[in-house]
């Protein structure tokens, strides 16, 4: 069948919420990922040249042939001029894409599709959390894709020893565990078309250890000829370590219904005196405060994911992680 077009921290602490151990934005060139010490390997049937990128799109006046851009957030009449699409945290092209041509155009049946991108060696341990950004590429006022796609996030505890994947799409090298799994269905509704945070709390460690992070964009019957595969993109990776003030809010506090749509209560167990109470997102700014004492938090504004509470008493502060249905 014919396949659809390809149109074309620093250490920072989180307002005494984490410290960010590693933070990847995905702006620059995609030069700029090798440099930064990131690894790009197609392992797909018959794989193309195709690579993770980062994205280098430029404004495109709408036509009867050209619709929009990739990773638009809206539809464009004829005329109209499509910008340049942007990364979850704002930044033109400031994000990593990659898509169905990872497979070769000559191949007349469906393929599978194994694409890896690799991070550099990071130090983790257990509470550790691991985020990042991801949507499909089309936009939809549905919200749902032309094709299903698949994005694996794995771990490797081999650090600068970790074996690659380099034998096609069934190996997966030392990148045994999957920590998240976009879409392992292969529907076409559950992909999100907007940016949307994952994320992965690390366990099962003994010690701090040296680790390698993998994105795989995994597809079977995937690829020009496929029924499956489109094109995906990436932003915001990110490893967070929390700080110890989450006991002093279990021991003091409790916060319902988390997760949330609309208000969030917080229960005071032993009547402290609350000082003000402050919502704080992913990257460490303020999305909501309330000072004074305070027993409930408006959260109907603040788009889905995920946020930490930090509640301020005279007898100290506690902190907890809050979900934004």
């Amino acid at each position: 069948m014919m396949k659809k077009l390809l149109y074309l921290f620093i250490l920072l602490p989180f307002a005494a919420l984490a410290q960010n151990q590693y933070n990847y934005g995905f702006s620059g060139t995609t030069a700029d990922l090798t440099t930064a010490g990131w690894v790009r390997t197609n392992q797909s049937t018959s794989a193309s040249t195709t690579l993770w990128t980062v994205a280098s799109y430029t404004p495109v006046t709408v036509s009867a042939t050209v619709t929009a851009l990739p990773f638009s957030t809206q539809t464009y009449a004829t005329g109209q001029s499509c910008p340049a699409p942007s990364g979850q945290a704002g930044g033109t092209n400031s994000f990593a894409l990659v898509n169905y041509t990872s497979t070769s155009s000559t191949l007349t049946t469906g393929a599978t599709i194994s694409n890896w991108l690799i991070s550099p060696s990071i130090t983790v341990q257990n509470g550790d959390v691991v985020s990042f950004y991801s949507r499909i590429g089309k936009y939809s006022a549905t919200n749902t894709a032309s094709y299903p796609d698949n994005l694996q996030l794995r771990m490797s505890t081999n650090g600068a020893f970790t074996a690659n994947p380099a034998a096609g799409p069934t190996d997966t090298g030392d990148y045994s565990e999957v920590l998240v799994d976009i879409n392992p269905n292969f529907d076409l509704t559950s992909y999100p078309a907007t940016w949307t945070l994952y994320s992965y709390t690390v366990s099962g460690l003994d010690v701090p250890t040296e680790c390698k992070f993998a994105f795989r964009y995994y597809v079977t019957d995937g690829g020009p000829q496929g029924n499956n595969s489109d094109i995906i993109g990436l932003d915001t990776f990110s490893v967070d370590r929390p700080l110890a003030t989450n006991d002093f809010f279990k021991g003091n506090f409790s916060v319902y219904p988390n997760p949330a749509t609309t208000v969030l209560n917080i229960s005071n167990r032993n009547n402290l005196e609350i000082t003000s109470a402050q919502i704080t997102d992913v990257n460490g700014r303020v999305v909501s405060q309330v000072n004074g004492t305070v027993a409930q938090i408006n959260i109907a504004d603040l788009t889905a994911g995920v946020y930490f509470l930090k509640v301020t008493s005279a007898q100290g502060v506690g902190t907890t992680r809050v979900v934004k249905n």
